[in-house]
């Protein structure tokens, strides 16, 4: 079964219309996944979330391991009974988060070994047991351990990590094709690989090229997004999918800033994730098509229309601006709930758009139409980090 499918390439820049095939349904690309890093995407229910336009959502294998954890799920029936969540569900393997959150930890060719940040307890995460926890879990799309290395890191140590990126995937196709040989297709999960490599163009294109060549149903392009300038990002970037096949998705791992996911898309990027939207909606920032504003503000006190006229969210036709102002300054529970759905909405409309940009061949004037109204949101890895397992 092919999983995926180019249905329309913009002729001006590199972005494509995509449908990417799962066994518990169909993604239209280019997609955004809302981040349910601990099987919820804070304070939305699962019809919630589809209200936004979401057809797939993320979870994480590091904060599943250490709550609810691998037997808890089991005992309910997997990952989709548990969140009551019927759709596709990718897992990230968890690598970034072991780099990012974990007390301690230590990398070695068997696997890594870290302490929780929740207690200090000590576990091992091997490409082996990290493709055995997600099929356990049931996820549709399974990401393998990679071995992730911040901005600033030495050559030798990313290129290091870059090469045993190559060979834990190696081992984690070896294992993935050993716990799904009795699959049929249409029931089998889609295992993706990591491209790394640093910062440097000639890296890049090496592991792109290397993971371009293995069975994989789809890239993902992981190790950007940790604290570098943005012109390096999309430089970086670009290097990674001019090796990539054609015929496959390529997944920008971490990335959610308006203004990104057009120029992402514009290269050729056809997923994404990432925990800003959720995150800065539970701090009472928001997104409008004129660029990011903080509700808490007092200009929308008395503000008695919606925040943003012309979003067809669930908070935006029910409620005004002076409400949610009232809702956050009261540390009303509310708040959080009705930002994170017009967040994720102003993300997915966006995602529609381009859809649909690329299907009429107006991309580019589309992306130039959003540039002049929006005024721009600066965003990195870094922004979000600290409160990565938040989702």
């Amino acid at each position: 079964m092919q999983s995926f499918l180019v249905v329309r390439r913009e002729t001006t820049t590199h972005a494509r219309l995509g449908l990417l095939r799962t066994r518990r349904g169909i993604v239209h690309t280019p997609a955004f996944m809302p981040v349910g890093t601990q099987a919820t995407v804070k304070s939305l229910t699962p019809e919630e979330i589809r209200a936004t336009g979401s057809e797939i959502v993320l979870a994480n294998t590091y904060h599943l391991l250490l709550r609810p954890g691998p037997q808890v799920l089991e005992v309910v029936g997997g990952l989709h009974a548990f969140m009551a969540w019927d759709g596709p569900i990718l897992t990230d393997s968890g690598g970034f988060q072991i780099y990012s959150l974990a007390k301690l930890r230590q990398v070695r060719e068997r696997g890594v070994i870290f302490r929780s940040h929740i207690d200090g307890s000590l576990y091992e995460l091997t490409p082996e047991s990290v493709i055995d926890l997600q099929v356990s879990f049931g996820s549709d799309i399974i990401m393998p351990l990679d071995d992730v290395v911040g901005y600033g890191e030495p050559e030798q140590r990313q290129r290091e990590a870059m090469e045993r990126t190559h060979r834990w995937l190696r081992r984690s196709i070896e294992r993935f094709q050993e716990r799904t040989a009795n699959l049929s297709p249409e029931k089998r999960p889609l295992l993706f690989g990591i491209a790394q490599g640093g910062f440097d163009v000639i890296r890049r294109q090496q592991s792109a090229a290397t993971i371009a060549t293995l069975p994989l149903e789809g890239f993902a392009i992981g190790g950007l997004s940790v604290g570098e300038p943005k012109p390096l990002l999309e430089e970086m970037l670009a290097a990674s999918i001019q090796a990539l096949p054609e015929d496959r998705p390529r997944y920008l791992m971490g990335v959610g800033a308006p203004e990104d996911l057009w120029r992402a898309v514009a290269l050729g990027v056809d997923l994404f994730d990432c925990v800003l939207p959720t995150r800065l909606a539970r701090h009472g920032a928001l997104f409008t098509p004129s660029g990011r504003i903080d509700i808490t503000s007092a200009r929308f006190k008395f503000l008695a229309t919606p925040l943003d006229e012309t979003c067809d969210c669930y908070t935006c036709r029910h409620f005004s601006a002076a409400y949610l102002h009232h809702l956050f300054r009261s540390k009303e529970l509310l708040a959080y709930r009705l930002a994170t759905i017009h967040n994720l909405r102003f993300i997915q409309n966006l995602m529609e758009k381009m859809r649909a940009a690329i299907a009429a061949g107006t991309f580019v004037a589309a992306w130039e139409h959003f540039l002049a109204k929006y005024n721009g949101t600066e965003q990195s890895r870094q922004e979000v980090v600290l409160l990565e397992g938040e989702g």
